[in-house]
């Protein structure tokens, strides 16, 4: 019997949001259940770590430069196969509930799907819009038990003779932070600062020094739910403005200055002078409104769990955590994601198959989000298109997955200097030790790219010896074998996918 398949999905979950991964932060029992009862991955990576991008490659299997989503601002063309296209064909009940974030109207909203209800552009968090064949909808509530709701629903009313493949796409937990009402007062005591909170960029790309994603200076008021001041630049720098939106962040301090900051919520005032303990107090709310959002994602996947557990569902039904990319939780001083340093590069993947996955099992197999719709249709039985780029990831679940399975992870940022974060397009590979980056710094006529006067930069990183990224090796000689070696398989695996290299020898030869 085919089994169902149930896809979940969050936006912008860190792994180590996770307590299954270790992380320390918080407890999420029923995302760990799935641990329990199936499978981690320790090296799930995105191909491209921004929301839009991801989601296309995922739904079709393919790279960027093939399914032509490459930034934000591209949204897929609905003509294109895609994985539910497939499994639809084959029998299987399809259905998405949540986000989509692919584009909207007739050219952009999804196909090969029975059922489907999402939310326009990222939506919000309490009684959202959702857009169905019928038009868009308020639907009263917060927005992650709405899409869980649905999600639900769409399995009571299913055609009991026939499999079911299930996309539940959460938006949280996206910035702006808003949590369930019953979690805000979850949290409250400090967390440790990351080790590399306070880095300073040296020995590293431009790119790094230059992103706009640091908790220091530049979060919004929105995001930290603070009192956003009227008025002209004393308050924060104007983040993007547009006839709806004023956004500012919230300011910096120099020595000397002081600044009073008020919770929208309490009406509470925080006064300081210090401007390390005003960039610790924006990481602790910054922290707390991320993890209460999460919570409620774990609550859902508990819901879900139950009831399969209840339907008697649970044992011929493959159920998959992700998140659509990582999130810097204030490694490097950031938030954010799209660049390829670890954070934000690896999906956090939990997967259980009770039918056909041993429980508890950890694996360091290398996989990646256009393996996902390969995946789907092998435990579907139906036959890997050619045009897909991914491999099936039923040997690694199933502990079958040798010496031969794939080693090499390729990553690609389009959206070069984009207005809000300024960060650079970089390309390179991750291997099971090593670090390959190339940030070639040039828009190439990307739609939300900008132009800049940055030359390309090489970076190497041993993640094994230097697991927080802070040491570029690219120009070192005692690692010049290595960066030989790696160059090679990242011209390899760009022949291999059809991408085409920006890099060349004389970009090769100065490294530094």
């Amino acid at each position: 019997m085919r089994p169902n398949i149930i896809f979940i999905m969050s936006d912008d979950h860190a792994a180590r949001a996770i307590s299954a991964y270790g992380g320390g932060l918080n407890n999420t029992p029923n995302l760990d259940r799935l641990v329990d009862e199936g499978m981690r991955l320790d090296r799930c990576y995105v191909t491209n770590s921004i929301c839009t991008p991801s989601r296309a490659a995922i739904l079709t299997g393919t790279y960027n430069h093939v399914n032509l989503v490459t930034t934000l601002d591209t949204h897929i063309d609905n003509r294109l196969p895609n994985v539910a296209r497939h499994l639809q064909k084959s029998g299987y009940q399809t259905a998405i509930f949540g986000k989509w974030h692919l584009g909207e109207g007739k050219a952009h909203e999804p196909t090969g799907f029975d059922q489907w209800a999402v939310i326009p552009g990222q939506g919000v968090y309490y009684d959202p819009i959702f857009i169905d064949r019928d038009g868009p909808k308020v639907h009263p509530g917060y927005v992650t038990d709405i899409t869980t709701d649905m999600s639900i629903d769409f399995i009571k009313a299913r055609d009991r003779e026939r499999p079911f493949f299930l996309m539940c796409h959460h938006k949280a937990p996206h910035r702006h932070f808003v949590c369930d009402h019953k979690h805000e007062d979850m949290f409250e005591e400090d967390l440790p600062l990351p080790d590399s909170f306070t880095d300073d960029y040296a020995n590293r790309a431009t790119a790094a020094k230059e992103a706009k994603m640091r908790v220091r200076s530049d979060m919004t008021y929105e995001d930290l739910g603070l009192v956003q001041p009227e008025g002209g630049s004393e308050v924060g720098a104007l983040l993007f403005e547009h006839p709806n939106v004023h956004m500012r962040k919230v300011p910096e301090l120099t020595e000397g200055e002081s600044l009073t900051l008020i919770d929208v919520k309490t009406g509470e005032n925080f006064t300081f002078t210090d401007p390390q303990k005003l960039a610790e107090f924006k990481y602790q709310r910054y922290m707390r409104r991320y993890l209460r959002t999460v919570q409620s994602i774990d609550d859902n996947v508990g819901r879900l769990l139950d009831y399969l557990d209840e339907e008697g569902l649970a044992e011929n039904t493959v159920v998959i955590y992700t998140s659509d990319q990582g999130f810097f939780l204030g490694e490097h001083g950031w938030f954010d994601k799209r660049f390829m340093y670890e954070e934000s590069l690896q999906m956090p993947f939990l997967v259980r198959y009770p039918d056909g996955i041993k429980p508890g099992g950890i694996s360091g197999k290398i996989a990646m989000n256009v393996d996902f719709a390969p995946t789907f249709l092998d435990y579907a039985g139906v036959p890997v298109p050619s045009y897909m780029q991914g491999t099936s990831m039923r040997p690694v679940f199933e502990g079958r997955a040798g010496e031969e399975w794939q080693d090499v992870a390729y990553h690609r940022y389009w959206m070069h200097k984009d207005v809000i974060h300024n960060a650079f397009a970089h390309y390179g590979i991750r291997t099971e030790r090593y670090k390959l980056i190339y940030w070639y710094n040039e828009p190439l006529g990307q739609i939300g790219a900008t132009s800049g006067d940055d030359p390309p930069e090489w970076e190497l990183f041993d993640c094994d010896a230097d697991p927080f990224e802070l040491h570029n090796r690219a120009g070192d000689p005692e690692y010049a074998e290595i960066f030989r070696d790696m160059l090679e398989k990242l011209d390899a695996k760009m022949a291999e996918i059809g991408d085409v290299p920006e890099h060349n020898g004389a970009a090769c030869q100065d490294r530094t």
